[in-house]
């Protein structure tokens, strides 16, 4: 890391009575941002760390899944938990048996997951488009969190035709919630494409009693800061361009704080940071080292995204099933090896691409809810984790 000689001072910005003097968030990804890899970034920056998306129903049930998601370790504070549903009830009954139980200090309701078994159903992205059923889920979560912030984050709409966010952005202001962050893509879209950081300013210009975060396309923390001056958004959500990258939150804190430097691993710290994190999650899994190494086996190419390492050497990375293993062949990695620059850069994950969001029989039809949609709701909460 390089020296820094210039600090900017920045507002501290809230979310309820939490107070972000770094203006981050971690975006939940499913199978990614479970405790384990939440604590890893933690050790690198600060800001809010939201668990991965948890349905509501599965919470209300008590599910061994849906309570395994739902745990923090006890340095993980504050504790955010992600919701999803499409019942105001069954939200309400979920946030109060968080309140109740003292199990989050911040709730995030998730209304832009845009997967094929989500939308489908009426949930993530596509349920917004039923105005006054999000107004009713937001306003029940809000009411059932008392002191607890709720916050809300969207997509654009559907596609160009069937935007939302402008209208689901007032109604959750209205509703009393905390916060508001807009991944600037639309359902359809997918994770293609480059996201439309305008559409996060006019937000931001349609908002102004609460905090508006903006995610999409931050790879660096010179995104994330392009992207506040650009749109004027309060502060920034970032999920896939911290895989296998958690030190990205490292240069985050440092960017916001107004200071130049930024961490540019050797292959020795970037091993180390993928042991790290094949540690935490044995943790996670309450000692299952077989479990925990199947875990970490996706973050491979991540974690070592251009840097030498064989194609024959990172096959068998990605097949280990204890830590010894690991270390062994973490043991022939040449240690020597400097940051290679632009190649550990830029995008990471799966971008997929554009296609028609699937959506139940005649979604868009009509801003209200038929009987036969809401049935077809109903399904939407039977998995434990929506994606």
């Amino acid at each position: 890391m390089s020296a820094s000689t210039h600090t900017l001072e920045r507002p501290t910005v809230r979310i309820g009575d939490i107070p972000l003097s770094v203006p981050v968030v971690l975006a939940p990804m499913a199978g990614i941002t479970n405790t384990a890899f939440r604590r890893l970034c933690r050790e690198y920056g600060a800001g809010l760390y939201v668990s991965e998306m948890i349905t509501s129903r599965a919470l209300v049930e008590r599910t061994e899944a849906s309570m395994r998601l739902i745990t923090h370790h006890p340095s993980e504070q504050p504790r955010s938990i992600q919701l999803y549903g499409v019942d105001p009830a069954t939200i309400g009954e979920a946030v109060t048996m968080l309140v109740a139980e003292d199990r989050a200090d911040h709730i995030d309701l998730n209304f832009g997951c845009p997967v094929p078994k989500v939308t489908k159903k009426g949930g993530g992205a596509a349920l917004p488009w039923k105005f006054e059923l999000f107004r009713a889920i937001v306003e029940r979560a809000v009411r059932a969190a008392g002191d607890i912030p709720v916050t809300v984050k969207m997509r654009k709409g559907i596609d160009s035709d069937h935007l939302t966010y402008l209208e689901a952005g007032r109604a959750a202001e209205g509703a009393g919630v905390s916060a508001v962050a807009l991944h600037a893509r639309t359902a359809d879209q997918f994770y293609s494409g480059h996201a439309d950081w305008d559409a996060i300013a006019t937000l931001k210009e349609e908002i102004s009693s609460i905090p508006v975060l903006g995610n999409g396309d931050i790879w660096s923390a010179e995104d994330a800061l392009a992207m506040v001056e650009q749109s004027g958004c309060d502060g920034v959500v970032v999920g896939r361009g911290c895989l296998g990258k958690p030190w990205l939150f490292g240069d985050l804190a440092a960017a916001f704080r107004g200071e130049s430097e930024r961490f540019r691993p050797g292959l020795a710290e970037v091993a180390s940071a993928f042991r790290r994190h094949a540690e935490l999650l044995v943790d996670f899994f309450g000692g299952d080292e077989l479990r925990a190494c199947r875990d970490i086996r996706k973050h491979v190419a991540w974690y070592f995204k251009g840097y030498a390492v064989g194609g024959d050497l990172r096959a068998k990375l990605a097949m280990v099933e204890t830590l010894q293993q690991l270390d062994d062949l973490l043991g022939t990695l040449p240690m020597e090896q400097d940051y290679p620059g632009e190649a550990a850069e830029g995008p990471r994950g799966r971008a997929g691409s554009p296609k028609r969001t699937a959506l139940p029989d005649g979604w868009l039809a009509s801003n209200e809810l038929s009987p036969l949609q809401k049935t077809t709701l109903l399904e939407a909460e039977l998995d434990t984790s929506g994606g």
